[in-house]
């Protein structure tokens, strides 16, 4: 067995950074273990512009659905994640968003707004996000916004996001994509103390007798084997695979966990539990001009539910103005092939097949054509009340879990998203954008009344790939970590990641993940610190 000092499972947005911060102090061993493939095996996932062809590439970007969702017209909603190095900040529209100064209320003491900015700033003096130029169609919406509202603002990431719109930060410098592989460990050049194994799925955590993280087993080029570290293991497998691999490792539910035949290390119910998302639907138009627009570049923050009881300056819902001509053929040949084929049908065969055909419709003039006249304002639901659950499906690691977000299972999330397509709708028809001609297609005028609306918004929810909350963090010893990042009921073992989010920031994840694996590196070296 080899032995390190520190492991990390988990190579993407929090473990490159928890490695990378490890392997400055040239005493420390530390490994890191990604399942995916490199990320120069996968030159897309390197360049900024190259985030639409990643997003359709199944080498990076894991298939996973949820369960039925009962309250999203039973769909099986696609729950896929970034699997290469730099994770999901390797595939997804590069947005560092800090998230609202309401957000981190929500959080343990410690890990305010206040708290968290220190911590911040040194990692955007190494990651160095830009935002985006102006274009005249972006312009546009924010005038329309404007009208309803929302106040422009230059930067999204002091913390106010009150009724707000602007450019959002972005991860790239000129055209290469910046994710937290790039600037902490690829722009770091090679370390003799830092070993990074891609193609490395983690299959368990060792335990002693005494319940102290050990070892992990994991797979790699066919073998089965197994790394010591004698300080700490880190856990940065994200919201969806660090509770399976938890579980699988006899940590979690016990009673669940005895229908599986997994001896009990500690029995955490709490874990695999509170899982949430950020769920989305779009609201499309076509304009009458070919878009000047080709990322993901404005959004906006709103209080669109009045009569909820969120802070009165809590935004709960966000708005991103979504230009067809980006991506609109990658996102119909990732979302359709699942739709439209029989779930006993499904498959690499069957999802090709489709995508191929696709394709061959795209490289028509028309529906290309169509597609430059065509943006969308998507509303995502940024501070969702429903939660569910994890579970284990299987023993075998290859096999997903059992996905419930539970979409729209709290009533409140769809009468938010409900009074959040008549805001989009009503965006998308004002004084700003008529130079555009813009004319709503989705839902369309039929549909007027709040359950017309609220059944176009179950028939077409997907994720925004924003999963958290499954280990989250607290001060209840009932809570799986402690504000320390520690699992609570073992020791040597941390966790550092999405799933320790204890309610979503009304933002995207990539920059808060980033932030909880950079404290957890600063508290893993200040534990080792005070035991000399």
């Amino acid at each position: 067995m080899d032995e390190y000092d520190y492991i990390v499972v988990g190579g993407g947005s929090a473990g490159c950074i928890v490695a990378a911060e490890l392997a400055n102090d040239p005493r420390n061993r530390v490994l890191l273990l990604e399942s995916g493939p490199s990320a120069e095996e996968h030159p897309e996932t390197l360049v900024a512009a190259g985030y639409k062809e990643a997003f359709i590439n199944d080498a990076v970007m894991g298939e996973r659905f949820s369960v039925p969702q009962a309250h999203a017209a039973n769909h099986r909603i696609f729950a896929g994640t970034g699997t290469v190095m730099g994770g999901s900040g390797s595939v997804n529209g590069m947005v560092y968003t800090r998230g609202a100064r309401e957000d981190y209320a929500e959080w343990p003491e410690g890990w305010h707004w206040d708290d968290n900015q220190e911590d911040f700033e040194a990692i955007e003096k190494t990651l160095r996000p830009h935002q985006r130029p102006a274009t005249k169609w972006t312009e546009a919406c924010i005038a329309s916004a404007e009208e309803h509202g929302f106040t422009r603002k230059q930067d999204l990431n002091d913390g106010n996001m009150s009724n707000v719109i602007g450019y959002e930060w972005m991860s790239y410098e000129g055209e290469d994509r910046r994710s937290s592989y790039v600037a902490f460990i690829k722009d770091a050049g090679e370390r003799a103390n830092l070993t990074v194994l891609t193609g490395a799925r983690a299959h368990r955590i060792v335990f002693t007798a005494e319940k102290r993280a050990r070892a992990v087993e994991f797979e790699h080029a066919g073998e089965l084997k197994r790394a010591g570290a004698t300080k700490q293991i880190t856990l940065c497998a994200g919201a969806l695979e660090t509770p399976k691999l938890l579980m699988l490792s006899g940590v979690g539910p016990g009673e669940h966990l005895r229908t599986f035949d997994i001896p009990v290390v500690a029995d955490r119910p709490s874990i695999g539990v509170g899982l949430h998302d950020h769920p989305n639907v779009p609201v499309f138009f076509k304009a009458t001009n070919d878009l000047d627009c080709f990322y993901p570049q404005l959004y906006s923050f709103f209080r669109t539910n009045e009569t909820s009881d969120l802070p009165g300056s809590q935004s709960d819902t966000c708005y991103v103005y979504w230009p067809a001509p980006s991506a609109m053929r990658q996102m119909v040949q990732r979302m359709l092939p699942p739709m439209v084929t029989p779930h006993a049908l499904y498959g690499p065969r069957s999802r090709q097949m489709v995508r191929s055909m696709i394709g061959g419709a795209f490289k028509i003039g028309a529906v290309q054509r169509f597609t430059d006249h065509m943006f969308g304002i998507i509303v995502i639901l940024g501070k969702p009340k429903s939660r569910g659950t994890l579970r284990l499906q299987s023993t075998d690691v290859s096999r997903q879990a059992l996905i419930d977000p539970a979409y729209y299972s709290h009533p409140e999330d769809m009468e938010t998203m409900v009074k959040g397509v008549r805001i989009a709708r009503a965006i998308g028809g004002s004084n700003g954008l008529a130079q555009w001609g813009a004319k709503e297609l989705m839902p369309g005028k039929r549909v007027k009344s709040d359950e017309s609306i609220a059944n176009y918004v179950r028939k077409n929810t997907i994720t925004t790939y924003h999963f958290a909350g499954t280990c989250s963090m607290g001060t209840s010893e009932a809570d799986p970590v402690d504000p320390q990042l520690r699992l609570r009921g073992v020791t040597g073992l941390r966790v550092a990641d999405a799933s320790t989010i204890p309610w979503t920031p009304v933002s995207a994840l990539n920059a808060p993940s980033m932030l909880i694996g950079y404290r957890a590196a600063k508290l893993l070296r200040h534990e080792a610190a005070n035991a000399l």
